[in-house]
């Protein structure tokens, strides 16, 4: 059964005025920094119930948006990447999400998420069939480099050249020791 069918959200980084415009609002952004390969993102996500922190790297030669999210409680998930086409023009970064999601546990394994969103967006014309080309052939192109490198987000970038920076968290170091824990 296909989900309903609702418009491709587009979302907009005005860098100059350190604004995230998503579908929601308008919020705040503490750090906005340029890399090699896009750009950098991190912002706070106020009053929301599962969500404290959230980091993401736009990168549009790879169509893809990797975030990172700090959770209250334990953590749902290592990486949630959105399948993307991004473009930039000026100090604004549009990213227009294709419905695809791959949802990482690193080293672990990945799945795809939204697949009913993508069948429902095209089948009302929300999407054209190039688009929902792009976002099969992303989509499977990442996920079958994620398993060539064990599903870990750094060994497949680093396979293509491309190095990720987060900020640290509390939760990252509680899941290394975990890992530590269970390989021991």
């Amino acid at each position: 059964m296909l989900a309903d069918a609702h418009p491709i959200k587009v979302e907009r980084h005005d860098v100059r005025a350190r604004c995230h415009h998503t579908n929601t609002g308008v919020r705040a952004v503490q750090t906005y920094r340029e890399t090699g390969a896009g750009l950098y993102v991190a912002r706070d996500f106020v009053g929301h119930p599962r969500i404290r922190h959230w980091q993401a790297h736009l990168l549009p030669a790879q169509h893809l948006v990797v975030c990172r999210y700090a959770f209250h409680g334990r953590r749902e998930h290592d990486y949630y990447i959105d399948v993307a086409q991004i473009s930039r023009e000026g100090g604004v970064w549009t990213v227009r999400d294709l419905y695809l999601d791959i949802v990482l546990h690193d080293g672990l394994g990945a799945a795809i998420a939204d697949t009913d969103e993508l069948l429902a967006a095209w089948e009302v014309g929300f999407i054209t069939s190039e688009e929902l080309q792009q976002a099969t052939e992303v989509t499977h192109r990442t996920v079958l480099g994620l398993a060539h490198a064990g599903y870990t987000l750094n060994h497949w970038l680093t396979a293509q050249g491309l190095r990720l920076e987060w900020q640290n968290d509390v939760q990252d170091e509680q899941l290394n020791g975990a890992r530590q824990s269970a390989l021991s």
